[in-house]
């Protein structure tokens, strides 16, 4: 049996638009087979790739504005409000761009400020998508993506070099487990609260880990380190809900099957 006992939500949060900032969660409800409400809602399509929105199906993140490959994107604060459905945007200190995206004068908004900004990272017209009940994760399936900070810690060891575990973009983060409790640990199912989730597998890490969020540079070579010394380069695991509820932060966090 994995020893995953003792662990608590040390925090939650959801991306609404693919490649922005986070947005922690005093609570949210999951739902079966569903990501975290919001979470990917929304993405900014970098050069036309005929996504069907009546029909949506996944893309891999390279079809879109991304840390991975467009660092800049860590230098704007974002904000998304379910009740109005607008994004505002904060650059350079000041609110550049604010838009309702389920309306095409709002998105046109946010394209706009994308178009007028973004020129070098640009291999197309900036476009918003979105699909009903889609998500635009990089895992082609609807999952929970969950961190566990003492294996962020055992990255810090390896790398001589703090490491803000929001760099990894989890919707969950959970204290208390053993580092590396969770690598290779497909099919243990563990509940947060009263909600139960199977592990589905690891989270390879990319050069997105690399970004500073505050400073948008590159100044950590994550990956290639923890391939170098530990042999691998996941942290992190993918976890579908099989069964829902409410969790907030201080849930804790137990395991119910595994071997």
């Amino acid at each position: 049996m994995l020893d995953l006992s003792h662990g608590t939500v040390a925090g939650l949060y959801r991306y609404p638009v693919k490649g922005l900032s986070a947005e922690a969660l005093p609570g949210t409800t999951l739902s079966p087979g569903q990501t975290v409400p919001c979470d990917r809602r929304y993405a900014i399509e970098n050069g036309s790739i005929g996504f069907d929105p009546e029909r949506p199906r996944h893309f891999p993140k390279l079809h879109f504005l991304m840390l991975m490959r467009h660092e800049r994107l860590a230098t704007l604060q974002t904000r998304f409000d379910d009740e109005t459905d607008e994004l505002s945007i904060v650059y350079n200190s000041r609110e550049a761009a604010r838009g309702n995206l389920e309306t095409a004068q709002g998105r046109a908004a946010i394209e706009d400020f994308f178009a007028e900004n973004f020129t070098r990272e640009l291999r197309g017209p900036p476009k918003i998508l979105s699909g009903p009940n889609h998500s635009f994760s990089d895992a082609p399936n609807k999952v929970v993506s969950i961190v566990n900070l003492a294996s962020v810690a055992a990255v810090e060891e390896v790398l001589g070099a703090p490491l803000d575990p929001m760099r990894l973009r989890a919707n969950v983060y959970v204290q208390g487990w053993p580092a590396w409790c969770e690598r290779g640990a497909a099919g243990c199912e563990f509940m947060i609260g009263e909600t139960r989730l199977r592990i589905e597998r690891d989270i390879v890490r990319c050069a997105a880990v690399n970004v500073d969020l505050v400073t948008a540079e590159r100044n950590l070579d994550v990956p290639a380190t923890m391939q170098r010394t530990l042999g691998h380069q996941h942290c992190g695991v993918y976890a579908e809900v099989i069964a829902g509820g409410d969790i907030t932060p201080g849930d804790p966090v137990r395991i119910v099957s595994g071997s």
